[in-house]
């Protein structure tokens, strides 16, 4: 578990590009366009603050 909790971050950030490229192929809604970027700022913000130093 300590180890899925050190690449949270990544995977949020990878579930958020899916979203945003589902939202540009396949369904474009405004919905999925949201969820992705919320995904998008989740990851950013884990990876800051679970992987930082000190």
């Amino acid at each position: 578990m300590e180890l899925f909790k050190k690449y949270l971050g990544v995977c949020l950030l990878i579930l958020g590009v899916v979203f945003l490229v589902v939202y540009r192929f396949a369904l474009p809604e405004n919905g999925m366009l949201i969820a992705g970027m919320v995904c998008e700022v989740a990851g950013i913000l884990a990876y800051i603050f679970i992987n930082r130093k000190g």
